[in-house]
């Protein structure tokens, strides 16, 4: 009798275990899906194939990449650094650096050297550049104040194009034929205290990217 009561109690004691290791097993599995974490091969931030591997030109201002890189953005869309291209970090507004630490440094160099690319063909909207470059930025492990921050500011200081088409294809685009990519002057300097503010804005609400593109917009009136 003894010995059925101690099978017992032992059979007890085991579930109780295992739905304790399965309700903490959920529990992590529930923290993780609300993370924002790289998963090789593709996550909601994209994927890369390839590692940019560039050198020094002799104007000691610009660089050439020796090796292709290919990134896959969260909507599938294909952005291609090819071999040869010469980036300088120009496509990011200066003051930027001091937030960045030069835009071919750690986490930001991958999303750099694409946007450079991206914003020398002039190929696609300003505003996808843009987007592809915080979620290349995410992708490579930047956290998601210093991420939409970069985005608030080139959405807002960035050397934008009116609309960026195939050269010699001309298009009908706000009422008039657009024959190629034109660039649009910055109407307004870099203000690094709208940056700050904005920082700290982003800091304290997480705003999605359309608000912050409806700040930085209503800022621009």
């Amino acid at each position: 009798m003894g010995t059925k009561k101690g099978i017992r109690l032992c059979a007890l004691v085991g579930l109780v275990t295992v739905l304790a290791a399965c309700a903490s097993s959920s529990n992590r599995a529930g923290d993780r899906s609300g993370a924002d974490q790289t998963v090789p091969g593709g996550t909601r931030w994209g994927f890369y194939n390839g590692e940019p591997v560039t050198k020094w030109n002799p104007d000691g201002r610009t660089m050439t990449l020796l090796t292709e890189l290919r990134y896959t953005d969260p909507h599938g869309e294909v952005w291609v650094a090819p071999i040869g291209s010469v980036v300088d970090g120009a496509s990011i507004p200066r003051y930027l650096w001091s937030i960045m630490g030069g835009p071919f440094e750690g986490q930001y160099r991958n999303a750099s050297v694409l946007h450079d690319v991206a914003y020398g063909k002039h190929n696609r909207p300003w505003q996808d550049c843009d987007r592809m470059f915080y979620y290349a930025m995410r992708c490579s492990g930047v956290n998601g104040v210093e991420a939409k921050t970069m985005y608030y500011a080139l959405y807002k200081f960035g050397h934008h194009w009116k609309f960026p088409i195939k050269r010699g294809k001309p298009v009908k685009y706000e009422g008039q034929m657009v024959a190629r990519a034109q660039e649009i002057p910055r109407a307004i300097p870099v203000n690094p205290t709208q940056i700050n503010e904005a920082r700290d804005w982003i800091s304290n609400t997480d705003p999605s990217l359309e608000q912050i593109e409806q700040r930085a917009s209503a800022e621009r009136q």
